[in-house]
Order: structure tokens, then C-alpha cells, then sequence
């Protein structure tokens, strides 16, 4: 079961602001471990996610840049907080406010990534929204993937007039 191959239904589902939905992968971003509170929103079994990648739940409205500079940033072996918009298995939506970080085992190896995710404020996902949609934009007028996800970054970089994606984050997140 891809999440490409789900149709949005335009159904928000939201989880408690005391729950953290919490998932680890393996180096490559395939899912080892899932908790209940990702299982329940993410509309999915355990036995359905895990050994998934991780994109199982990526929604098409979510813009390629964002991802590209996710990977990038816990690629290099630093963390990164991102406000990502994901797709359930039965189509509906989910808002999260995730902590990426890159996982190593007791010799410093790395071994996979870890991320919790937390329910995001309305009024970040507001002005997060109103961006994303810009970046989006910009990538569905590519002709390729690769063409995509280099205008995406440019329209991110543009978005974020001379901030990093970092303090971005945090404006909306405090403001």
C-alpha cells in the first residue's frame, strides 16, 4: 500500500495535543518501529508500516523542496524540525510539527532516523500552508521530477528571503 496510489479525500483527522506520534527507520527511511498513536492516525497497521518506507504516508500537496532539505539536513548527521502534511491510508490528511533527527548505535554508527511529531498549531500550519502552496505551485510546472524538486528549492529559498528553513520554522511556530 503506497500513499501514492491513495486519493486525498479532503478529511482533516487530527490527534490529542498530549499524544507525540513516534516512528524510527532504517538508514534508507524504511520503518522499524511505529507507535499506536502513528498506527491510529496514519490509518495503518503495524503489519501495513513497518518495512514500509516512510514516504507510505506522503501526501501529493506536500512540496518535493521541503523533503529534499529534510533529507539533506539529517543526511549531514544534524536534526531538523519541519511542519510536514501527511496522507493516511484512507485518504484523510494529517498536520504534524516533526523533530527529524539521525539515530547511532553505541560506536557512533549511524543506523537509522527517529522522529516525533507533535500537533502543530493551527495558525503555523496557516502561514506554513500559504508557503508551501507557493513552493507547490512552482513545482507542478516542471516537466520532471528532478526539474521539480530544483525550481521547488528555489522557490523555497525565495520564500524564505534570506532565512534559514530553521528560523522560518520558528517565527511561525512562536508568532
Amino acid at each position: 500500500m503506497r500513499a501514492t496510489h491513495i486519493r486525498p479525500t479532503g478529511v482533516e483527522r487530527t490527534f490529542g495535543l498530549d499524544e507525540i506520534i513516534v516512528t524510527k527507520t532504517d538508514p534508507r527511511g524504511i520503518l522499524t518501529y511505529a507507535n499506536e498513536v502513528f498506527l491510529r492516525v496514519s490509518a495503518l497497521t503495524e503489519e501495513q508500516a513497518l518495512g514500509q518506507p516512510h514516504n507510505i504516508i506522503r501526501h501529493p500537496e506536500m512540496p518535493r523542496a521541503v523533503f529534499k532539505l529534510l533529507w539533506d539536513t539529517v543526511g549531514q548527521g544534524q536534526e531538523i524540525f519541519a511542519y510536514v502534511l501527511n496522507l493516511a491510508a484512507d485518504g484523510a490528511h494529517y498536520w504534524v510539527f516533526a523533530h527529524v533527527t539521525p539515530s547511532h548505535d553505541a560506536n557512533g554508527r549511524h543506523v537509522g532516523y527517529h522522529s516525533n511529531r507533535r500537533r502543530p498549531d493551527p495558525s503555523s500550519v496557516t502561514a506554513v500552508k500559504q508557503v508551501y502552496d507557493r513552493v507547490r505551485a512552482v513545482e507542478g510546472r516542471q516537466a520532471s521530477t528532478p526539474a521539480a524538486v530544483e525550481a521547488g528549492w528555489q522557490a523555497l529559498q525565495d520564500e524564505l528571503d534570506g532565512r534559514t528553513y530553521d528560523e522560518f520554522v520558528w517565527a511561525v511556530t512562536n508568532g
